[in-house]
Order: C-alpha cells, then structure tokens, then sequence
C-alpha cells in the first residue's frame, strides 16, 4: 500500500485524473488503465455504448440546430401549445433551453472521451453517464419526431438556413476535424497491424475529404457578383407590431407606421350585425378579456357576437400578462397604460388610418361559421366597407381572398389581385395577379425572379429573424411580413453577404490550412 501510494505521488497527472474523474469517476491513479499498444481503447461493452455517445451527440446537435433555426415560428409554436392547453407560456423558449444543456452535457462528455483517447486511456464511461446519454439520445430523437409529425415545414426552414449557415458550417465541420486528428493519429500509430491502421485512419480521411469538397455543391443567393443585389424589400406589418402592441390594435398599427413600415397586415372577422373587425383567432379567449366579461362565452366564434359587446372588451391586458414574444423589450409606462386601454378594431377605421399615411393593406378575410346572418355575403359586405365607408384609395388594397375573384375585380378594378399560392405565370397573368403572397419556407430565387420576369411581385410571410430576411432580400423578394418591422428596418445590408472570389478564399484558406494542421499532427 505504501509503495502504491509513494508511486502515485512520483506520477501525479492531475490532468489525466480529472479527465477520467469527470468521465469515469475514477480520480486515482491506480483506478485506471492505459491502452496498450495494438489494442482496443476500450472492452468490448464500452466499444458497444461509444457509438451510443457519439449519436447522442450528432442527434442533441441536429435537434438543437433544428429548434435554434425555428426561432422565426416561435410565436407559432406557442400559439398552437395555446389552443391545446389552454394558457399561455412561452414553452418554446423553455425547449430551447432544455436542448441547449443537453447539448452542452454530450458534448462535454465527448470531449473528455476524446481527450482521454488522445492521453491513451481506456475508456470507461461512469454508469450515471450512460443513464445521461440514453436520455439524451431518447429525448432528441422523440423531439425531432414528434416536431416532425406535428410541424414538419421546420425542415423546409432548416433547408433554406444551410443556404446562409452552410459556409460557416463547414469552416466548423473542418475544425472538429483537425481536433480529431490528434486522438486518430495517436491511436494509428500505436496500432501493431496495418489493417487496423487502415481501418482507422481510412474513414477519417474520407470523411476529410468529403468535407473538402463539399463546397463545390453549395448554394447560396447572397454568394454574388457585386452590383447584382436588388432593392431592400418593403416591410408589411404582421398585424401590425405585435412585439411592441397588442396585435390588431390600432396601438400595433401605429407602432408599425412609427417604424417605417411600409404596409399593414391584418385579419379580418364580421360581426352578428355586419361589422367587419380585427381578429385572428377564432374565439375571443386569447385575446380580450372575454373571459371576466362573459365567462360562458369564451369557446363561442368571435364573428356570433354583436359589435356592441365587441366594442365594449379589453384586448390589450392580455398582451402584458402573457407577454407573447421571448424578445419583447420592456415597455415604457406610456406605451404600458395605452397597450392597456386598447379595444378591437374596427376594419373601417385601420383602412382610415392606412390610407392617411399612404400605406398598403393585405389581409386574411373569414368567412362567418353557419346560421351567420351574412355567411353569403360575406364579401359584399366587405367590399361596402372597403369602397362606401372607408375611403381608402383603392390601389393601396391588396386583394387576398380568391373567392368570386371575378366580381370582386369588376366592383374594384384598382385593388391589386394577390395569389396566396403559386400557380403557371400564364394564369396568374391571365387572372390580373399582380402579386404572390407566399409562405417563406417556399422561398425560391428561381420562382420570385420567373414571377418577376411577368412583373408579378411576391411577399412572403411571416419572416421575423434577420438572417432569414437576408435570404428574401438576396433571393430578390419584393417585400415581408413580419413580426419585427423595428428591428428588420435597421437593416442595411443582407447578414452574410459576399462575393463568390470572397467565398472561394475563405474555401481554400480554410482547406489548406486545415492540412497544414493535420499533416503536422501525423508527422509528430
């Protein structure tokens, strides 16, 4: 025992001993083994559940990815768990949260594994660790799964993000790389056949070479010429700025006009009696007070209530307490006591109030349920309010709704027909749609400039996050909606922009530099 402990204190490795403290719990000395040469790093059961860490890792990764790139639809997300549950929380904030630590957690785990490969040590992964990566690994998994089954044109954002993150990716892909080396080259040249060398460094090398060329098969619209950029596009408020108002306010829309918005997105709802107002939801329960007023009716369609109880409710309380946007700043105790005296409005006053400070209009017009007094006429009592009561110049409406189209262009010729979908150029033309109003995730470069070629324009919705603005500005949109009106307008440029020569040095730069690096790595 003597003898054991004097031999620990003359090879004291604090280093190796927190490496497999944290990996293994085995702090002292004796506890561990090194990996002998022409053997495996590990037994066989810890060969068995290495795979398991490592599609942890790529699986916490691609989820984290997946949820961190979906932070435009956040409100979305929310919005849905809302209609399920019933109450308002911010659950997608808490599931960022979540995989951002477990994330942390495999990747500290990996780490220390690779480290303890590097200093030769056998592996041995402490059993509450492996409880830990089974969580993780199940958890990631569920997730993406259930996302996918629930909410699957996430993928479509995650496709597009690669058009602006695949550059940066792959610079980052080459550093794990070249990390990888050191514990690769160590184990090859310790190994005593050259099978086995070739069996562990063959993959690797493959896999370098992969990443090498993966940039010849890249694309992206902000990889371009000088001078081929087009015009910043225009900004549409999302029913108005619902991250500093309550939507559907006139609050909201006047904070969008404050910002240099230059148009005003809406939902549109007729009451019992015929008065068209501002509402997305269905019921009133999200957002009004509908449910201290009459708390019998809070499951009842907003269109079957009179415009004398509508006018009466509060539908800006509700935007302090619930607090629907993680990035929503602090109010000021003006903006605090004016969000708190808003009330539903009424669609005659926002066409007032859009056409007195010249801006455009689009919006989503409901058709009112069954026994709804004017379930037939929905869209002529529409179009009275638009063209008899309201006064707006006809030109700054953009027409959403696609049905009785035809009539609606003989009573209003001047709107501007716009598509919610795509369709041949020869049909949209033939139809007079002069703009498509498309969902971002069917963003194409492609399809807005053949549109655009027929001098049809396009707007996509709902676009809040700046590098997925940048994406629409680069692949030559006209114009957004958007949440974020106050932050997209600071803007000058699209994030990520360079020129191809720009990018092909970035490319070779980090190419080479990165088989400087390895080849120095295996030549030591």
């Amino acid at each position: 025992v003597v003898r054991r402990h004097l031999l620990q204190r003359y090879e004291h490795q604090p280093f190796i001993s927190c490496l497999a403290g944290f990996y293994s719990c085995r702090w002292k000395r004796y506890q561990r083994r090194r990996t002998k040469p022409g053997k495996c790093c590990c037994k066989t059961r810890e060969c068995v559940f290495f795979p398991l860490l490592v599609g942890a890792f790529c699986f916490s990764l691609l989820f984290l990815y997946m949820w961190g790139e979906a932070k435009n639809d956040y409100n979305n997300f929310d919005w849905y768990n809302y209609g399920n549950l019933g109450f308002w929380f911010l659950w997608s904030l808490v599931l960022l949260i979540v995989a951002a630590i477990l994330f942390t957690y495999i990747t500290l785990l990996l780490v220390l594994a690779m480290c303890l490969l590097a200093e030769g040590q056998q592996l041995y992964l402490h059993w509450s660790h492996k409880i830990g990566t089974f969580l993780v690994l199940g958890f990631s998994i569920t997730a993406l799964f259930i996302l996918s089954v629930l909410w699957g044109d996430q993928w479509k954002t995650v496709r597009l993000s690669f058009q602006i993150t695949a550059p940066y990716l792959h610079i980052g892909a080459i550093t794990i790389m070249v990390l990888l080396s050191w514990p690769v080259a160590l184990h090859a040249i310790r190994a005593d056949k050259k099978v086995v060398q070739v069996i562990i460094v063959g993959p690797y090398l493959a896999i370098l070479l992969f990443l090498f060329l993966i940039p010849l098969g890249m694309y992206s619209p902000c990889i371009r010429e000088m001078g081929t950029l087009g015009p910043k596009p225009a900004l549409i408020g999302h029913r108005g700025a619902p991250m500093l108002a309550p939507e559907n306010t006139e609050m909201s829309f006047q904070k969008t006009i404050e910002h240099c918005g230059d148009g005003l997105e809406t939902d549109v709802t007729i009451s019992y009696d015929g008065v068209p107002f501002l509402m997305h939801d269905s019921t009133l329960r999200r957002t009004t007070n509908i449910k201290e007023v009459y708390p019998n009716d809070t499951a009842q369609n907003a269109a079957l209530f009179s415009w004398d109880t509508l006018k009466e409710l509060n539908a800006g309380t509700w935007f302090l307490k619930d607090k629907p946007f993680s990035c929503m700043g602090s109010l000021s105790r003006a903006d605090q006591n004016q969000a708190m005296n808003q009330s539903i409005y009424k669609l005659s006053n926002f066409l007032r109030l859009a056409d007195s400070q010249n801006k455009l209009v689009i919006f989503d017009l409901y058709r009112p349920p069954e026994q709804h007094p004017y379930r037939n006429s929905w869209i002529n009592r529409t179009l009275e309010v638009i063209l008899n009561e309201s006064g707006i110049r006809p030109h700054l409406v953009l027409w959403l709704e696609n049905d009785m189209r035809s009539f609606v262009q003989s009573v209003a010729p001047g709107f501007q027909q716009t598509m919610g979908s795509k369709a041949p150029v020869e049909d949209l033309v033939m139809d007079n749609i002069v703009k498509l109003n498309l969902a971002y995730t069917e963003m194409s470069s492609e399809d807005i400039r053949k549109y655009a070629e027929a001098n049809i324009t396009t707007n996509l919705y709902v676009v809040n996050e700046p590098w997925l603005f940048s994406l629409a500005w680069c692949s030559g949109a006209h114009s957004v909606t958007t949440n974020a009106v106050h932050t997209l307008k600071n803007l000058s440029q699209p994030l990520f922009l360079m020129t191809p020569q720009q990018y092909n040095i970035m490319w070779i730069l980090t190419d080479l530099t990165s088989v400087l690096l390895i080849s120095l790595i295996f030549a030591l």
